[in-house]
């Protein structure tokens, strides 16, 4: 077993036996073993998932969005990375890559039990600081001339052309 293996497990085991949820530097954990989880997201924030790990299990565990508003609907937008090399169908030979989402508000993410899994969910609400705001309009400078020419004398006679023929 290597080291980054034998840590997850460790980590794993360690927000087990802390009651299941974790603050750090406004981060929150919370592990998923036989009831849901639910994250209301209001729409002046955004929720920033860091990290979903699943251990055991046959399912695979996913983070699924409801959608509120006009759109409505819901989708799974991330799958939980299996830390474990269990033997069977779900097998793994070489460690999975952990991804991240963001979830811009206002939503409802909800991750669901798998039979048989440790699921740990890292996440961080974080403000929408450009969401509702006009944006500064950007000044559009064109060239104008600073001023116009105006003679300076006028003429006082008038010309006169005389012919001349050349032979």
């Amino acid at each position: 077993m290597t080291f980054k293996m034998h840590l997850s497990r460790s980590l794993v085991a360690f927000f087990l036996l802390n009651a299941g949820f974790v603050f750090a530097g406004g981060f929150k954990s919370k592990v998923i073993t036989t009831s849901p989880v639910t994250i209301t997201v209001p729409d002046d924030r955004f929720l920033k998932i860091t990290n979903f790990t699943q251990e055991g299990g046959t399912e695979r565990g996913v983070v699924r969005v409801n959608l509120s508003g006009d759109s409505g609907g819901s989708v799974n937008v991330l799958a939980a990375t299996r830390i474990d090399l269990s033997t069977g169908i779900n097998s793994q030979a070489f460690p999975e890559i952990n991804n991240s989402v963001v979830i811009a508000g206002p939503a409802e993410v909800r991750v669901a039990p798998v039979l048989g899994a440790t699921l740990l969910i890292t996440y961080k609400k974080e403000p929408n600081e450009g969401g509702g705001e006009e944006a500064t309009p950007i000044p559009i400078v064109s060239p104008t001339p600073a001023g116009t020419a105006t003679p300076s004398a006028t003429p006082t006679g008038t010309p006169s052309a005389t012919p001349t023929s050349t032979p």
